[in-house]
């Protein structure tokens, strides 16, 4: 990959706007300005915006952190994201995520086996990340599980997700230093 596009801007040369952006996740549950956070500083209103949604999807979701990190994570491979997926497969291992689930996520797999609640959101987030819809039965599983608004929150993750992951593939953000192995190329 070549170059970072958007680099981190030099504290000193942040605007005011840019500053009460950055300050603002700094003081939050992140604590830190992180990679995914600083290609959208250049447009501070976008950044807060899209931080305070992220924010709620990650640590406040209907559906739990558990279930949360797993959809990240998937969306993480749909988008080929190794920022994402450097920050969050340590977070889904701790949350209790199977190590293999993770494994088999990476190379693009269905794991098998999965306990129920994680088989609801993984076919939910595959069928709408690959198929721009979900079908009745899915659908009907999630808000059976997770009732409405867990299905509300696990859309709202699948596409927040999306985004960061646009934003970073296109701006080729680097990977963190991380525990998890990157994301190997797929076949196709």
């Amino acid at each position: 990959m070549s170059a970072d596009r958007l680099p981190p801007i030099p504290q000193a040369l942040w605007s005011a706007e840019q500053r009460a952006s950055a300050q603002e996740i700094i003081d939050g549950p992140r604590g830190a300005l992180l990679a995914p956070f600083i290609p959208l500083l250049r447009s501070p209103e976008l950044l807060t915006h899209a931080q305070r949604m992220g924010e709620y999807l990650r640590y406040r979701s209907a559906i739990g952190l558990k279930l949360s990190e797993l959809a990240i994570l998937i969306t993480a491979r749909q988008w080929s994201q190794q920022v994402e997926w450097a920050i969050h497969a340590p977070i889904a291992l701790r949350a209790g995520i199977a190590e293999r689930t993770l494994a088999d996520i990476a190379q693009g797999r269905r794991p098998p086996d999965l306990p129920d609640d994680e088989a609801a959101v993984h076919d939910f987030c595959i069928e709408l990340q690959r198929n721009h819809a979900v079908c009745d039965a899915t659908w009907n599983e999630v808000v059976t599980r997770f009732g409405e608004a867990g299905a509300v929150d696990l859309i709202g993750i699948n596409g927040y997700y999306a985004l960061l992951s646009m934003v970073m593939n296109a701006a080729r953000t680097p990977a963190p230093d991380s525990a998890a192995r990157p994301l190997p190329r797929l076949a196709g």
